[in-house]
């Protein structure tokens, strides 16, 4: 059952080639812990992403979601021989089968022995799974495939790495920075009192990962770029600033730091709360957008849906007192 599986769906714990020893969705890290192994023939370089313990992925804007699984560079001919031929032997799949997989791959229809003559001149592609099993993991269902070196993948197979397959696969290895905002009056706030917020702009620089395959020589770069904070103040009785609650990148900032006189002026981003929280907190809530786009080989690129990222940090809001005499 095992074989079968392999042979008509996702591969993921076979020795082969662009593959390991154990369970090859899983992305281990250099000794640098920013760029993975290779990882279904995909090799991720983290080493320009964004990091810290608060980091985290991008939520599409859109219902657009990455690949769950995809067809990449797995074995050579002799490889393939060597993994199918003792599923075979031991009679597990049944005759049938067996019987129409060595039509595939040994008598020509139409693959003739494996393809040898074609050894160093392409390879064998098969399927992979997103190491998080999302939706539509077990959907990559063609059988292993053959693909000449330099040629592209049959264009009627959906996520056949390419640099646009591979731009999407990056785009799930993004990590952004966390988005607590810094919040002046800090400790906490007064009713009325406007309360400056802003994100620490030696933090939000763009971020990338780039995803490659070596041996067919393709490469794309998804890169993300901070373009608004949203603030959500946690209640109703609140008032943000600007009116929208979404703050515009501004000269590569986001919102202003308060200073020192600027007590009067209305924040550039920032909440008035209106009422009190009592003996509790409000649950501000501040997510950041994210611009993504991507550059491939060839001088392939284009645009990624938008993606976001938030956080929660609850703020007192008090009463000011009034001192009678």
């Amino acid at each position: 059952m095992a074989a079968a599986l392999t042979m008509t769906g996702p591969a993921y714990a076979e020795k082969g080639f662009g593959g390991t020893d154990g369970e090859t969705q899983e992305a281990d890290s250099g000794k640098d812990g920013t760029v993975s192994v290779t990882v279904g023939g995909v090799v991720f370089d983290r080493s320009k992403n964004g990091s810290g313990n608060s980091a985290g992925a991008l939520t599409s804007s859109t219902s657009w979601t990455p690949p769950p699984c995809w067809y990449a560079p797995k074995y050579t001919p002799e490889q393939l021989q060597k993994y199918l031929e003792p599923t075979w032997e031991a009679g597990s799949t049944g005759y049938e089968w067996d019987a129409k997989q060595r039509d595939r791959y040994v008598n020509g229809k139409p693959y003739k022995d494996f393809n040898k003559d074609k050894t160093g001149k392409g390879y064998f592609w098969d399927s992979f799974v997103n190491r998080d099993f999302p939706p539509g993991w077990d959907s990559c269902e063609e059988p292993i495939f053959w693909v000449d070196q330099g040629a592209p993948p049959p264009a009627n197979i959906e996520n056949a790495v390419t640099p646009k397959v591979l731009a999407e696969l990056a785009y799930a290895e993004i990590r952004v920075p966390g988005t607590k905002v810094t919040l002046a009056p800090a400790a906490q706030t007064k009713v009325n009192l406007p309360t400056w917020a802003w994100l620490d702009v030696a933090d939000f620089k763009p971020v990338s990962v780039t995803a490659s395959v070596p041996v067919i020589g393709i490469t794309a770069t998804a890169t993300a770029r901070p373009v608004s904070l949203r603030i959500e103040p946690g209640t109703k009785d609140a008032v943000t600033y600007p009116a929208s609650g979404i703050c515009e990148v501004n000269d590569d900032r986001i919102g202003e730091p308060y200073a020192k006189g600027k007590a009067d002026q209305t924040p550039p981003c920032g909440v008035r709360y209106l009422r009190s929280s009592g003996n509790g907190t409000y649950p501000l809530q501040a997510t950041v957008t994210w611009e993504i786009d991507w550059t491939g080989t060839g001088g392939a690129g284009g645009d990624l849906p938008d993606g976001t990222f938030g956080a929660t940090q609850d703020v007192v809001v008090q009463e000011i007192q009034a001192v009678n005499r």
